[in-house]
C-alpha cells in the first residue's frame, strides 16, 4: 500500500471509530476515566473533565460515589481500587499468562443468608469478583476473593455462547471490513466518501452450524454526509460478516447497489441547528422547587431513604441498573419490612421482522450481547433529570481489565406531577362539607441506556402507599432499510416484499418488537413465599334466585410447581397474579403479599422454533416463577452472545421444581410491538408502557390516610415576569 493510500486509510478508519465510539458505546465521551491510577489521579482528571462540561451546564451536579475506595455494604459494587486488585490478581495468574481479553467483572454477592443477616456496623462478608475472559476462543469463568488474594475457582465454559462483546471486538471488526478490498470497492461504486462512512457492528444471533466455533459479528454502513443522524442513510444491502478472533473476512453480501443512499436533509434533530419554529403555542419553563432541598437521602453511596422507603442502588455493567433489599416502613408499627431483595432488566429481546439477507440477524438481545451498564450515557440534567436530582456513577472495566468511570448513569429524584394520591369530598346534600385530598409525590431512580440506535430509558418508582411502578420509555433512532420507493404510489399493487412502512423517502422502518424481561426476586416479609393466580370466573345465578343473570367470584389457586406459574396474559381470562406470605397474617388473617400489575404489553408471535425465538424463549411467557438460584440470573443465559438458547429462563423451567412457600422470583416481561410511522422520523417521540407491584393485605389499611396535605404557606411564592 502506498504511503498516500495508507494515511488515508489510517485517517478514515479513525473517523469511523470516533464516530462509533461516539455513538455506539460512548467510550470517546468526557469522563469515562481510566482508572487504573489511584483516586487522586482520577478526581485531579474529573476536575479537568468537570470545566469542559461546564460549557454544556453550568450546574451540572458531580456524582462523588466512585471516589468511595471502601465499601460499606455486602451489595456495593466494586470499588476502583478492588477492580484495581482483581487485574492484578488475573495478570499474575499462571493460566492467564497470555494476556486473555476482560468481556464482564462485577461484585460476585455474598450468599443471601450472609446479606439478609447483615446490619450496618457489622464486618462484611468475604469481597469476591466474578470475571469472564476470552483465551484461545474459549470462555474462561473466575471467581477472584479479594480478601486472599487469588483465584479460588476456574471453570471454561462448554456452551455454545460468549461473553458481551467488548469496544475492542468492535474495533477490530472495522479494522479487518475497512482492510478488505471488496468492501472498499463496493462503497467507492455507491458513490459514498470515505470520510463520510460511519459503521456499526450488529451482533450475529445464531442461525445453524456454519458459524459455530467461532465469534463473527456483522458490519453494516451508513453516509453520514450532511447529518449527524447517520442511522438515517444507510448503504442498504452490505454486509460484512467477521470472524473477531481470527481477525478475518467470512464473507461479503452486496446485493442493494440499485438501492439510493436516503437523502440527509431533515435528519438532524439537534436543536442548534433547528431552522423553522414549532408551529404550537410555546410552553414556559416549568420546574419542581424544592426550597428545602430533597426529602431523599443517599448514605454511604448507595442507600437510599425516602418517605417509608429504604432500598440500595447500584449501576452494573450488564443489568445498568439494580435495586436491592426494598423495604418499605409500616405506617402502624413503624417495622422496616421486606418487599424485594432483588430487581433489575435480565434482558432485552429485540427481533426485526425482515427475512432480508442483510436484516434476518437482526434479533438483539441488548443486556446479554452489549451490556445496558456500558452503553448508558451520562444524563442530561433539567431534560433527562429535573433540578435536585442526585447523581451516581457507574464503574466498569475495559478489555484490558483497567477500571473507567460511566459519570452520571443514574438519577434519583421526587416527581410531582399534579397526581392525587388519595381523596374524597362529599356532594352539598349530604350535609357535609368534607374535601379531603393528598397530593402524590414519589421518587425515581432513572438510567437511560442507549444501545446503538434505540435509547431505553428504565424507571423505578415508588409511591407512599407501598406501590412501586417500574416504567420503560423507548426513544431514539429507527433502524431503517434502504428503499427505491419515494412514497407509496410508487411501490407496485403485488409487491409483497415491504416490511415496514415508509417513513422518509427510500426510507423503510421496519416491524420489530421489543421485550424487556425482569428478575424480581420478591421477599414479602421474608423469603417463604408463594405464588397465588387469582382467577376472575363468571358464576350464573339460579333460576329465580336473583334479578342478576351472572356476577364475578374470586377464585385463589396456589402454583405448587413452576409449571403452575407460566402465565400468558389474555384480556378474556382476567386474573391477579398475587406473591404471598403464607405464615405473615393480617388481624383478619389475609397473607401479606403484593400483586403483579400489568399495563399495556404485548408477547412474541414467532414460531416457536424460529432461532431467534429458541434464544428468546423466556419471551413465551410474560409470567414465570422459579426457585431462587443464585447462578440463575440472566433471562437470556449468562453467556448470550451466539447462543443456541439452551441456558435460559425457559430451559431452567422445565425442571418444574416446587415453588410453594419457599424463596422465589418472579419474572414478568414488558412487550412492545412496533410498527414506525412518520412521526417516529428523524428521531422518536419516547413511548412508555410500565407494570406496577402493589401491595395486596400487606398493610392493615391505607397507609398514607395521615399523610399531610399541602398547604400555601409551605409553597415558595413565585410570579411570572409581567406580573411582577
Amino acid at each position: 500500500m502506498e504511503i498516500t493510500s495508507y494515511l488515508r486509510f489510517s485517517f478514515i478508519l479513525f473517523i469511523i471509530l470516533f464516530l462509533l465510539a461516539r455513538s455506539w458505546y460512548p467510550l470517546s465521551k468526557p469522563g469515562l476515566l481510566d482508572c487504573s491510577q489511584p483516586v487522586s489521579w482520577c478526581t485531579s482528571k474529573n476536575r479537568i473533565y468537570a470545566k469542559l462540561g461546564s460549557i454544556l451546564e453550568t450546574q451540572v451536579p458531580k456524582s462523588k460515589n466512585h471516589l468511595v475506595e471502601t465499601p460499606n455494604h455486602p451489595l456495593d459494587p466494586l470499588t476502583i481500587q478492588e477492580i484495581n486488585k482483581v487485574r492484578a490478581i488475573i495478570s499474575s495468574y499462571a493460566p492467564f499468562s497470555s494476556s486473555p481479553a476482560i468481556h464482564y467483572v462485577s461484585l460476585e454477592e455474598p450468599d443471601k443468608s450472609w446479606v439478609l443477616s447483615w446490619k450496618k456496623g457489622d464486618p462484611l462478608p468475604p469481597r469476591k469478583a466474578t470475571v469472564i475472559a476470552l483465551l484461545n476462543g474459549q470462555s474462561h469463568l473466575l471467581l477472584v476473593d479479594l480478601d486472599l488474594g487469588r483465584v479460588s475457582s476456574h471453570a471454561i465454559d462448554e456452551g455454545s455462547g460468549y461473553p458481551i462483546l467488548s469496544m475492542n471486538d468492535i474495533s477490530v471488526a472495522l479494522q479487518v471490513a475497512m482492510s478488505n478490498a471488496d468492501f472498499n470497492k463496493s462503497i467507492i461504486a455507491r458513490g459514498v466518501e470515505f470520510s463520510d462512512l460511519a459503521c456499526i457492528t450488529p451482533s450475529a444471533g445464531w442461525y445453524g452450524p456454519n458459524e459455530e466455533g467461532r465469534r463473527v459479528i456483522r458490519v453494516q454502513c451508513f453516509s453520514s454526509q450532511g447529518t449527524p443522524n447517520f442511522y438515517m442513510r444507510p448503504i442498504e444491502g452490505l454486509t460484512v460478516t467477521v470472524d473477531i478472533d481470527r481477525k478475518e473476512v467470512v464473507k461479503i453480501s452486496d446485493k442493494g447497489r440499485g438501492i439510493p443512499v436516503p437523502k440527509g436533509e431533515n435528519t438532524d434533530y439537534r436543536y442548534s441547528t433547528q431552522e423553522k419554529p414549532l408551529e404550537m403555542e410555546p410552553l414556559n419553563p416549568i420546574s419542581i422547587e424544592q426550597p428545602k432541598g430533597p426529602s431523599f437521602k443517599i448514605e454511604d453511596g448507595h442507600m437510599v431513604k425516602w418517605a417509608n422507603w429504604v432500598f440500595h442502588l447500584k449501576a452494573d455493567h450488564r443489568a445498568g441498573m439494580v435495586i436491592s433489599r426494598a423495604m418499605v416502613r409500616d405506617s402502624e408499627t413503624g417495622e422496616l419490612r421486606s418487599v424485594m431483595y432483588k430487581g433489575f432488566s435480565s434482558e432485552l429481546f429485540v427481533p426485526y421482522m425482515d427475512p432480508d439477507e442483510s436484516w434476518y440477524f437482526k434479533t438483539y438481545m441488548d443486556a446479554g450481547e452489549f451490556g445496558m451498564g456500558v452503553t448508558a450515557m451520562s444524563l442530561v440534567p433539567l431534560n433527562d433529570c429535573p433540578r435536585y436530582s442526585y447523581y451516581m456513577d457507574g464503574v466498569f472495566v475495559d478489555s484490558n481489565g483497567k477500571p473507567y468511570v460511566q459519570p452520571n448513569m443514574i438519577c434519583v429524584f421526587e416527581r410531582y406531577a399534579g397526581d392525587i394520591g388519595w381523596r374524597h369530598s362529599e356532594t352539598p346534600f349530604t350535609g357535609s362539607e368534607t374535601r379531603e385530598a393528598r397530593p402524590k409525590v414519589t421518587l425515581v431512580a432513572r438510567m437511560a441506556a442507549s444501545v446503538g440506535n434505540y435509547d431505553y430509558i428504565f424507571d423505578w418508582e415508588f409511591q407512599t402507599d407501598g406501590l412501586i411502578r417500574v416504567k420503560v420509555g423507548l426513544s431514539g433512532m429507527l433502524m431503517v432499510k434502504g428503499t427505491p420507493y419515494q412514497n407509496v404510489y410508487q411501490v407496485p399493487q403485488d409487491q409483497n416484499d415491504m416490511t415496514g412502512s415508509l417513513v422518509s423517502e427510500n426510507v423503510i422502518g421496519v416491524v420489530h418488537d421489543h421485550f424487556i424481561t425482569f428478575h424480581l426476586d420478591m421477599d414479602i416479609d421474608g423469603s417463604n413465599n408463594s405464588f397465588v393466580e387469582v382467577n376472575l370466573v363468571k358464576e350464573e345465578t339460579l333460576p329465580g334466585e336473583s334479578p342478576r343473570k351472572s356476577y364475578l367470584k374470586a377464585k385463589r389457586n396456589v402454583a405448587k410447581t413452576e409449571n403452575d406459574a407460566r402465565i400468558k396474559l389474555k384480556l378474556y381470562d382476567p386474573s391477579e397474579f398475587h406473591v404471598v406470605n403464607p405464615s405473615r397474617r393480617s388481624r383478619l388473617g389475609n397473607p401479606a403479599g403484593y400483586k403483579v400489575v400489568p399495563a399495556g404489553n404485548a408477547a412474541s408471535l414467532l414460531d416457536l422454533h424460529d432461532p431467534p425465538q429458541l434464544r428468546g424463549a423466556f419471551t413465551n411467557n410474560q409470567i414465570w416463577v422459579t426457585p431462587y438460584n443464585k447462578t440463575e440470573q440472566w433471562a437470556g443465559g449468562l453467556l448470550a452472545y451466539q447462543s443456541k438458547g439452551e441456558d435460559t429462563l425457559a430451559v431452567w423451567s422445565e425442571r418444574n421444581r416446587p415453588i410453594e412457600n419457599k424463596d422465589i422470583v418472579l419474572w414478568y416481561t414488558l412487550g412492545f410491538h412496533h410498527i414506525p410511522c412518520q412521526e417516529d422520523f428523524p428521531v422518536m417521540p419516547t413511548v412508555s408502557s410500565s407494570f406496577d407491584l402493589k401491595p395486596v393485605n400487606f398493610f392493615e389499611s391505607n397507609p398514607i390516610l395521615r399523610a399531610m396535605p399541602n398547604f400555601e404557606k409551605d409553597l415558595p411564592v413565585c410570579g411570572s415576569a409581567a406580573s411582577s
